[in-house]
């Protein structure tokens, strides 16, 4: 169960299908619900998210020098990491209990596939004008419009892949620039709201929970890095609306398997 839920977390917390959306079928075929079962979840999602962290290890690494803090910013900096995830973080923090709320309804969700399908066509539509090419060539002003459209992650079903790399090809970068942005921002950000999810849980947690947290930890980890791998190359070739329609026909069977019958 547990190497079947990393594989399900891995896999869709890279690519723009919605982690929740196919999480919240996984966990009513599967019968894994409970609260204890929504911390699991949690804990492989960081595995998932460990994993962008890993493939990003270098420009992490520049962040954490004294330029990327103190000087002027050129190229990447810590300035634009910032302006990335600040929209999100405070958005996240003020409307916590209302998101959490939404997170339990099926039909939410539902929603949530649709609009980030639409969202995804609407931003392959501007994309053919040459974009900016590079992490290192974003200005403060397009790192900020990426994270004002992550504020939309936090409808379920939309997800963060999907509204970070639409509001950056909306913001005028190229899709690989914009899916590299997005998940650079992702770490810190979805690091933080794992671990103040899990203050409130922890203790429900029994011995032998730690057992599948383990196993999924690491296949979510695998899947999530290899995953990742492949959409970038994916994102150099092709465009968003595979994912897109993917998102609809999606939506089309989840509405019939929870309200059709």
């Amino acid at each position: 169960m547990a190497a079947i839920a990393g594989v399900v977390e891995g896999i869709t917390e890279i690519l723009p299908v919605s982690v929740t959306g196919h999480m919240a079928l996984f966990e009513f075929i599967f019968g894994f619900n409970g609260v204890s079962a929504k911390v699991i979840a949690l804990l492989i999602q960081w595995g998932a998210i460990l994993s962008v962290g890993f493939l990003y290890q270098d420009e992490y690494l520049k962040l954490m020098k004294p330029a990327a803090w103190f000087q002027k910013p050129v190229g990447l900096s810590v300035w634009h990491v910032a302006a990335g995830m600040a929209p999100t973080g405070l958005v996240a923090f003020a409307a916590h209990s209302l998101i959490n709320k939404l997170s339990l309804s099926f039909f939410s969700v539902i929603i949530g596939l649709l609009l980030g399908a639409f969202l995804m066509l609407a931003a392959e539509k501007i994309s053919d004008r040459p974009g900016t090419s590079g992490v290192e060539k974003i200005t403060l002003v397009q790192a900020f419009v990426v994270g004002l459209f992550q504020i939309l992650s936090l409808w379920p079903g939309i997800s963060r892949a999907c509204s970070g790399i639409s509001g950056g090809l909306f913001a005028g970068l190229d899709r690989k620039t914009a899916a590299d942005f997005s998940f650079i921002t992702a770490v810190p950000l979805m690091t933080v709201i794992c671990f103040l999810n899990l203050e409130q849980n922890w203790t429900r947690l029994t011995p032998a929970d730690f057992q599948m947290i383990a196993a999924g930890f690491v296949v979510a980890f695998a899947a999530a890095y290899f995953s990742a791998v492949w959409f970038l190359r994916f994102l150099g070739k092709s465009t968003l609306a595979t994912f897109a329609y993917y998102r609809i026909v999606l939506a089309g069977f989840s509405y019939y398997y929870f309200f059709g019958h």
